[in-house]
């Protein structure tokens, strides 16, 4: 178990709906810093993001959960204020920075989003300290239900330093954005990028990801689907309690996922979100509905 330590690193702000938002450090295992967002009152609830986010990205979510529940929003390694993923990045390191979160915060429960539902769901199988884990749509690969072949293009994009082609390689991959967008031709997409990228540069917030600085963080949630693929097996020993959520909306190879967790792990109880897509517990100009999700996870971790 890591043996982690929190530091104040700076002083609190207020969000939107005048809560008190607090930035906090925690260091891993191997010595890197987690750096997380802490609000509300009650028991602590952590909340792990997904790709081409920071813990900001589930602020919304966060402030209608705050009246009942202290959360925490980490920024996961090598995104936002937490240090470089490292050269040895896999699942171990996300669970260890799980781990330090953990005993730093006392929290018990945890929600996953996306590629933080994938180290939700493992750390909820491995950290006894885990009692109650909701599980939003991780891409889990069942018998090759997550394609993972555009992974060198990727590569490649990303090694030549051609940002917006590997924003628009990962969104096809991944099936995600407006669907009108995925038949657009791809030049065109990339300029698109091209110019939403120099737009968000000029209005960015300190302390803000861009997509610029998230972009190669692609490679890393990916890399945590292809260390997880046809892993289901492995989860029908569970010890903690699992909620399972997802949109009715949502791609294909999400839902096969919760389908598949939902026939395997014993006494999962599941919610689908008719209507919503993959964003739903996401900001509201993002499509989110961050105040319906909340009321099924008070409901979950009461």
């Amino acid at each position: 178990m890591s043996t982690g330590t929190r530091a104040e690193s700076a002083p609190a702000t207020l969000t939107a709906t005048g809560e008190p938002l607090t930035t906090h450090t925690v260091t891993s295992r191997d010595g890197t810093l987690i750096a997380y967002r802490q609000l509300g009152r009650g028991p602590g609830l952590v909340i792990l993001h997904g790709a081409m986010e920071t813990g900001l990205s589930h602020l919304e979510l966060a402030e209608a959960l705050a009246d009942r529940f202290t959360i925490y929003l980490p920024d996961r390694r090598g995104r936002g204020l937490s240090g470089p993923v490292g050269p040895a990045y896999g699942m171990r390191r996300e669970i260890e920075d799980v781990d330090a979160l953990l005993t730093a915060t006392g929290a018990h429960d945890i929600l996953g989003v996306s590629a933080g539902a994938l180290t939700a769901l493992r750390a909820a199988q491995e950290l006894p300290a885990i009692c109650k884990a909701a599980i939003f749509e991780p891409p889990l690969s069942v018998n090759g239900s997550v394609r993972l072949d555009w992974m060198p293009l990727l590569d490649r994009e990303l090694a030549a330093g051609r940002l917006d082609a590997a924003l628009v390689t990962g969104m096809l991959g991944a099936q995600m954005g407006p669907a009108f967008m995925r038949k657009l031709p791809r030049g065109l997409l990339e300029l698109m990028t091209r110019q939403m990228m120099a737009s968000e540069a000029k209005k960015a917030q300190p302390g803000v990801a861009t997509m610029r600085a998230l972009a190669p963080t692609l490679r890393d949630d990916f890399q945590l689907v292809a260390e997880m693929a046809d892993t289901l097996e492995d989860f029908r020993a569970m010890p903690a309690e699992i909620l399972l959520l997802g949109g009715g909306k949502s791609p294909a190879y999400l839902r096969t996922a919760v389908d598949a967790l939902e026939r395997t792990i014993p006494g999962a109880r599941r919610v689908v979100f008719a209507g919503l897509d993959h964003g739903a517990t996401g900001p509201r100009k993002m499509g989110g509905k961050p105040e319906l999700v909340a009321r099924t996870l008070r409901d979950f971790f009461a």
